[in-house]
């Protein structure tokens, strides 16, 4: 493809997943086999805020991931970024598809988290083979974490955004194993607990926003 068409390409991704359009994507929600349970008023506005942060943060992750991929040195790392970007693409439908069940909406703050997280990824790509799966592994280590919090937050009688997580989580506890087998570098706790900072921030804004 020419530049101009990967560049079409680019924004097309960009748009579909910052707006929650991603649609049904090659693998079923784990959600769609267990039936809707009663949820109060008050729990579904809780699990809809807990599952926009989760989209936030999947949004972030296939932006990182396409910025990694389109500065990667060699082409096998970019074969695996663009591998794990495909997963991500399940857990944006699925987030979209919970929420929608939710009455809500996903955050209008995804466009300038998309935005910056793919700059930040293309940086992280230009940085060499090691760093950028590095990135991939420090990033999934944080989603982790905020999944963890959040299966627990959620209200008890909402087992099929639960269940939604849980595969995610798997995915991303598989993604950060990959990457560091790949030989990415495993980053040291100061430079992970500034990450954490800025994934709380995003969490905060992200939840009512």
């Amino acid at each position: 493809m020419s530049i101009i068409d990967q560049a079409i390409v680019e924004f097309d991704k960009a748009l579909r997943t910052s707006s929650g359009t991603i649609g049904q994507t090659r693998r079923l929600s784990p959600a769609s086999s267990i039936a809707d349970s009663e949820l109060s008023a008050i729990e579904k506005k809780k699990s809809a805020g807990l599952m926009r942060v989760n989209h936030c943060g999947e949004v972030c992750a296939q932006a990182l991931y396409q910025g990694q991929a389109l500065t990667a040195k060699t082409a096998r790392v970019e074969k695996q970024l663009q591998a794990a970007a495909d997963e991500e693409t399940d857990h944006l439908s699925w987030c979209e598809g919970r929420i929608d069940e939710l009455d809500s909406n996903v955050s209008a703050l995804n466009p300038i988290w998309y935005a910056s997280s793919f700059a930040l990824g293309a940086i992280a790509g230009a940085l060499g083979d090691k760093i950028n799966l590095g990135f991939v592994a420090a990033t999934e280590e944080q989603v982790c974490k905020h999944l963890e919090e959040h299966i627990e937050a959620l209200p008890e009688a909402d087992e099929k955004s639960r269940a939604v997580l849980l595969q995610m989580k798997e995915d991303e506890l598989r993604h950060k194993q990959s990457a560091l087998d790949a030989g990415g570098t495993d980053f040291p706790t100061p430079l992970k607990a500034v990450m954490t900072g800025v994934s709380n921030l995003m969490t905060k804004t992200s939840y009512w926003i």
